[in-house]
């Protein structure tokens, strides 16, 4: 029953989120109260008039109490909250948990990841840094190159979680290194944690992935700070600036791409690499 409830709140909390986020002058609405209006965002009701549905069903939907929600009304909902693709598809989820009685979906621990032989020969012959991750951060499998470029978290790995692959979001919030390999470091904190949610969406009966949250909400006032604005956003390509403890600063172009792995491991992996060679500043 708690994963019904948790659905609930997390469904509640990223419509309330996304509320304060538009203003009623972005959504081109007239502003009433002027000083007095108590609220910066819009209010419930503004967002049933722009969504095309009644203030009391939209509040059945931030209680949870969704049942079957027609496309018209998430076309409406995203329309409303004005938003893009992430979270266009994290609504959509969240709505789907909520409407499914949480006997027919109970926790699960993935199978052991596994990555086929065929993958780590691909990464290994790629001639710029590549890895392979899952939905949780973890890196499952990285060419030389790769793993040179992200040495400080398989040495944090080593000293800290012996046994289990480095993880970058454990890294970034856990490790006081962080700040310091990451140049833009609250860029990396928000994505990790933004594409931690989307993942959380996507498989919210992850257990690897729920005990990790759990983790860093419990060691790190940062993460549990930057997870409470319920923000979603995908991590496919980018710019990375890493100062290297060996090499200096760096800045990389990357492109995330979907990627085939056996049958047990993890459902979302991507191999993350440089579209042009690394640049030392």
């Amino acid at each position: 029953m708690a994963a019904k409830n948790d659905s609930s709140k997390d469904l509640r909390e990223f419509l309330t989120t996304r509320q304060a986020k538009i203003t009623p002058e972005q959504a081109g609405l007239p502003v009433y109260g002027g000083a007095n209006r108590r609220v910066t965002g819009l209010r419930r009701e503004e967002v049933a008039l722009l969504a095309g549905i009644s203030v009391e069903y939209y509040t059945r939907l931030e209680r949870g109490s969704v049942g079957a929600v027609s496309d018209g009304v998430l076309d409406g909902l995203v329309h409303a909250l004005q938003l893009d693709e992430a979270e266009r598809d994290h609504l959509y989820r969240l709505i789907r948990t909520a409407s499914t009685p949480s006997n027919r979906a109970p926790r699960h621990t993935p199978a052991k990841k596994r990555v086929r032989p065929v993958v780590q020969r691909i990464l290994d012959q790629m001639p710029m840094p590549a890895y392979l991750r899952n939905g949780r951060f973890d890196i499952l499998a990285a060419n030389d190159l790769g793993r040179a470029l992200y040495s400080p978290l398989y040495d944090q790995a080593a000293a800290h979680t012996p046994g289990q692959p480095p993880n970058s979001a454990r890294f970034c919030f856990l490790d006081p290194r962080a700040t310091e390999f990451f140049l833009d470091y609250d860029k990396a904190a928000d994505d990790c944690v933004a594409f931690l949610r989307a993942a959380a969406g996507s498989d919210p009966y992850d257990k690897d992935l729920s005990d990790l949250v759990g983790e860093l909400s419990t060691r790190s006032e940062d993460f549990r700070r930057r997870w409470a604005a319920h923000d979603v956003r995908y991590h496919r390509s980018g710019r990375k600036r890493l100062h290297h403890p060996l090499v200096g600063d760096l800045e990389l172009d990357f492109e995330a791409l979907d990627s085939l792995v056996t049958p047990g491991s993890a459902s979302t992996s991507t191999p993350h690499l440089p579209t042009r060679p690394p640049r030392k500043r």
